[in-house]
């Protein structure tokens, strides 16, 4: 199973932004662990970040023609980015929502995710292991 282990912006900073929300964790460390997970458990998992809403949006068409599934973390993009809400109602695999921090116990504006509805699932406030969990659940469906 492909599995897209997508990212938006600013966490490629991860392990340097804001450690007491995000961890300590860098970016690069969380890369490898999606890649060992996915080696752990049979899936051709690669890992994406991107800064650029028009690459993340290309990404995720690419990802519908493919069939694939998706682990995406769409950063702060999850609070009102439209286009990316409709490139994931495209997807035709599995869309897990992955956010590091519990966006409900932050500011008002990110208690809601206009990706969540178009989503097969959401994993919030588990830190980096929510996306162990995502990839745990896609390889889980696929059997």
């Amino acid at each position: 199973m492909k599995v897209y282990v997508l990212n938006g912006p600013n966490l490629g900073r991860l392990g340097t932004r804001q450690v007491d929300v995000y961890g300590a964790t860098s970016y690069a460390d969380l890369v490898a662990d999606c890649e060992a997970t996915g080696r752990e458990l049979g899936l051709d998992v690669e890992v994406r970040q991107t800064d650029a809403e028009h690459e993340l949006i290309g990404w995720l068409h690419a990802a519908a023609d493919e069939q694939a599934a998706v682990v995406l973390n769409p950063g702060a993009w999850s609070h009102y980015s439209y286009a990316i809400r409709d490139a994931c109602a495209m997807l035709r695999g599995p869309l897990i929502e992955v956010h590091i921090s519990n966006i409900h116990a932050r500011e008002e504006f990110r208690h809601h995710s206009v990706v969540s509805a178009v989503a097969t699932g959401v994993i919030c406030g588990l830190g980096v292991d929510g996306y162990r969990l995502a990839l745990l659940h896609l390889a889980r469906r696929r059997d």
